[in-house]
């Protein structure tokens, strides 16, 4: 039961770059990263609550599930659990 971040698709939809999401809501464009791509164990509240006052969206539009069929059809294979 994978977790899938689509804050990508989100800031594209904005039009909003790394550097900018991270200037409005005060992290690291690293950290950004780490959850555009998903190499993250958690994310705080006050950070979910952040991104989605910026882009202007609800945390289902960042934050998607997948079955494993699904996530095994879309990406290859699961997640591993090393990250």
């Amino acid at each position: 039961m994978p977790i899938v971040m689509r804050l990508d698709r989100v800031m594209a939809d904005r039009k909003m770059s790394s550097q900018e999401l991270a200037d409005i809501i005060g992290i690291s464009p690293v950290n950004v990263s780490r959850i555009k791509t998903g190499r993250l164990k958690g994310i705080r509240f006050s950070t979910l609550t952040a991104m989605c006052e910026a882009l202007h969206c609800k945390p289902g539009d960042i934050i998607d599930w997948m079955s494993d069929e699904e996530y095994i059809e879309a990406f290859g294979s699961l997640p591993s659990d090393e990250d």
